[in-house]
């Protein structure tokens, strides 16, 4: 399999995988949805509350919360020395004291690690009135998106690369028109292929012209456009990375208890 970067725009990322097949490419999906660790807030100790929002929603959004994820540094409370009791290396306290009138952004949370914090601080958790108050501690924690979605480390998707054929088109018009993400264009009154990559495989352009015109579009079943959007906790590079290594232990396992049923 060889694997290209095709484009990054901030936090997405789109490679093109070759000589791969469906199954392994879903894997990869599969993986980073519920395999990649991240860092987010596990639970949340309210002390003082008398803003609009009950203690269970204020809770929820700090869950929420992207924040940047330092992977060297931490380990899953699960693989951790402290068995996850709760230490250093696993875990990061959180505090919030404000009083109203104000509206409290991500960027006020307070870590006892300065690596951890909030991925977009403008991020509003909650307004307060005046004379209204909150309070409270945190904990954050490396975690699955297995185990709770806040976790999950963004969104993935992939798609067959697109093969498209045209042979004889009596309305090109009508193609460049039906297609909504402009992979035709007209020159020299000729359909032609401005951008194939972009094609979503929707049909719209086979369902424009006669059935016995000539545009037949079909995805690849060995080369495949890879794409992951990060919430911003880690890397588009890193996500995928830390997939291919969670593929390669579990492989590795399979193969150890294999040679052992020998």
């Amino acid at each position: 399999m060889d694997i290209k970067l095709l484009k990054r725009e901030g936090n997405k990322t789109t490679f093109l995988m070759k000589d791969s097949n469906p199954a392994f490419v879903n894997a990869i999906r599969r993986v980073i949805t519920s395999e990649v660790p991240t860092m987010a807030i596990r639970r949340a100790t309210i002390t003082k509350n008398s803003s609009a929002l009950f203690d269970e929603i204020l809770a929820h959004r700090l869950g929420m919360l992207p924040l940047f994820t330092d992977l060297s540094s931490y380990d899953l409370p699960e693989k951790c020395n402290c068995k996850g009791s709760g230490c250093t290396k696993c875990q990061v306290v959180v505090t919030l004291k404000a009083e109203g009138p104000l509206t409290v952004y991500a960027s006020d949370l307070k870590f006892q690690d300065p690596k951890i914090k909030p991925v977009y601080a403008k991020m509003p958790i909650v307004k307060l009135l005046k004379g209204q108050e909150l309070e409270f501690e945190a904990v954050a924690t490396l975690g699955t998106g297995k185990e709770h979605a806040k976790f999950n480390p963004g969104l993935v998707y992939y798609k067959g690369y697109p093969k498209i054929n045209i042979d004889k088109v009596k309305n090109p018009e009508e193609v460049v028109k039906s297609c909504p993400v402009n992979v035709y264009e007209i020159k020299g009154k000729q359909l032609t292929i401005v951008d194939q990559e972009a094609c979503t495989l929707c049909m719209a352009c086979v369902d424009a012209v006669d059935p016995k015109e000539g545009i037949k579009v079909e995805g690849s079943e060995k080369d495949f456009i890879f794409t992951i959007e990060s919430w911003g906790k880690i890397t588009p590079e890193e996500i995928l990375g830390k997939a291919l290594e969670f593929l390669d232990e579990k492989l590795d396992e399979f193969s150890a208890l294999l040679n052992k049923a020998k």
